[in-house]
């Protein structure tokens, strides 16, 4: 049996000589929004997480032109502090948690399974309208106005203000939260149960794309950890609705108890965001160096380990809110042994670049980013797990680029190459890259001009949420807020490049980066079935030295056999 199927509403374009593919096969804004296809589920979350991080963006450049100059430039310190709440949020929930597997691993990972979809398609659908209703809820708390919680909703803050007062801004966001949760839930018990179900015959968990293996321990973290967050902002919800006293201390609460349970989720949520940037850097390097991946199980390993690791180190966010001796030095500890794994995958792609025919394309540049960026971060978190150390740069600028330098210079780095790397496959359209390349170049010296100052005025004690400074740290923030304006342009002309690649690119050859991993073997853009027949596959993704050039160039290599479905 084949996957092959009539699909009703098709359009004209394989009369016309074309082959069908996934944006052709079904026309009119109705086979959008009810679609069961993976394909363009995906393409709908990459249009909702652009969305929000653009949201998010524009937040935080208010922010920075804010904090330019001394006193007030744009807003009282009570608007300062809701912007400040908003990008945070914004940006944690509604972008980088969902980016890379709600866009990219939605589209994908069936793909590179040899499968026709995800496990439960419908389920799927349902996942994304959820993390829609849950993005609702949030614009109707910025509407109502005043959440300044800061994006933790750290307790007493979001208990302290009386719901009959009118502000119900805090519950409405806590709402959101807990709403997008339930979608990064259902997201990873599909994922899960289509790697486990849905592989083409031939495709043994040793022959998994690397991309897979960090989309599969991200699921598992989703499916684990999520809940936890989901009872906490329930909780939170009750205290502040009914005064039941959980939280706050004036109704006899505990609010490090909210902290406990806020970091037992958020701790491994850092690896549900940073996870599939790495396993996007896994294709860019394996594709734009022509070598298998050294180390390949060690790798693939390390995305588990960090996905077990990352459920027990919460505690290394709170040394200083009290805990006991004992427990920081055992938290210190698991701190230092957590970063073994990611030492591996930073070693391994070393070696795989180690003579290696490196080329630098646009998506190979924000993979090199990410390596860099994230080893930064990755440091820099090293003195933070220091106990000493942690108690004088702890709630201090150092931190907020350590997690800036982790989370945009891993997860967006990440986000943007994947983008570069995988938009000729989802649109058929090849993009300028000379644009791409300007648009990097202000991407990475717009980043680091905006957090490298930041690093030094942590170490001098600036503390991290405050409206105002001290006139020491006045060269410093302007240095801060012109990175952001050269972050800000290099978004926009990457917007303008992709756009008009739409309108006027040219059109996309199957596998116009040479790549031997499978989900360049079928049709671009893709067939609404992914493959006419399923694939039997006989050779693992990153096996260049199988390949011919040709094979590669064209993307259907000998080895990558079509079959019937047994």
């Amino acid at each position: 049996m084949t996957v092959e199927a009539e699909v009703p509403h098709t359009s004209d374009t394989a009369s016309q000589g074309e082959p069908e593919n996934y944006l052709t096969h079904e026309t009119g804004l109705t086979s959008w929004l009810i679609t069961v296809d993976h394909k363009r589920i995906g393409l709908m979350y990459l249009m909702s997480v652009i969305f929000a991080f653009a949201f998010g963006g524009a937040f935080a450049l208010l922010l920075r032109t804010e904090l330019a100059t001394q006193g007030q430039t744009l807003m009282e310190a009570d608007t300062y502090n809701q912007v400040f709440t908003l990008h945070g949020a914004i940006m944690v929930f509604l972008f980088i948690i969902p980016s890379i597997p709600g866009a990219l691993g939605n589209f994908f990972l069936p793909i590179m399974l040899g499968a026709k979809d995800v496990a439960f398609p419908k389920l799927n659908l349902a996942s994304f309208w959820i993390y829609v209703l849950g993005s609702i809820f949030a614009v109707l708390a910025i509407v109502l106005g005043h959440v300044d919680t800061g994006w933790t909703f750290y307790t007493p803050y979001s208990v302290g203000r009386n719901v009959t007062g009118g502000d119900q801004a805090v519950l409405w966001m806590t709402t959101a939260v807990f709403i997008t949760g339930f979608s990064s839930i259902l997201t990873g018990v599909n994922f899960i149960a289509t790697v486990h179900k849905m592989r083409a015959p031939g495709l043994h968990w040793k022959r998994l794309p690397l991309f897979i293996w960090g989309v599969y321990a991200t699921a598992v973290i989703q499916v684990l950890a999520t809940p936890v967050l989901a009872i906490t902002v329930l909780l939170l919800f009750m205290e502040k609705t009914m005064s039941v006293g959980i939280f706050d201390p004036q109704l006899g609460g505990d609010p490090v108890l909210f902290q406990h349970f806020f970091w037992f989720y958020s701790h491994p949520a850092v690896y549900i965001m940073i996870l599939p940037g790495m396993a996007v850097v896994n294709e860019l390097i394996a594709t734009f160096s022509k070598r298998k991946i050294f180390g390949y199980m060690f790798v693939a390993m390390s995305s588990i380990s960090l996905a077990l690791l990352s459920f027990v180190v919460w505690g290394h966010h709170m040394f200083t809110s009290g805990m006991s001796e004992y427990g920081t030095m055992v938290f210190s500890a698991l701190t230092f042994l957590v970063a073994i794994p990611s030492g591996v995958k930073i070693f391994n792609w070393i070696a795989t670049l180690y003579e290696g025919s490196v080329s630098f394309e646009s998506p190979m540049l924000y993979g090199l980013a990410f390596l860099v960026l994230f080893t930064i971060g990755g440091l820099t978190g090293l003195f933070l797990g220091v106990l000493s150390v942690d108690v004088y740069l702890h709630d201090t600028y150092f931190v907020v680029a350590h997690f800036h330098y982790t989370m945009m210079g891993g997860t967006v780095m990440g986000f943007l190459g994947g983008l570069h790397y995988w938009w000729p496959k989802m649109t058929g359209k090849m993009y300028s890259e000379t644009l791409a390349r300007i648009a990097f170049g202000f991407v990475f010296v717009g980043f680091n001009v905006t957090f490298i100052s930041q690093f030094i005025m942590g170490s001098q004690g600036m503390p991290r949420r405050y409206y105002d400074y001290l006139d020491q740290f006045q060269p410093f923030h302007m240095t801060s807020t012109g990175g952001a304006y050269l972050l800000g342009i290099g978004f926009t002309i990457m917007a303008i490049m992709l756009v008009k690649s739409l309108r006027s690119g040219e059109k996309a050859p199957p596998n116009p980066w040479g790549s031997a991993s499978y989900e360049w073997m079928t049709t671009t853009p893709p067939h609404p079935h992914n493959f006419a027949e399923t694939p039997i596959i006989e050779r693992g993704p990153y096996d260049y030295h199988l390949c011919s050039e040709e094979e590669l160039w064209t993307g259907f290599p000998e080895d990558f056999k079509k079959g019937s479905e047994a």
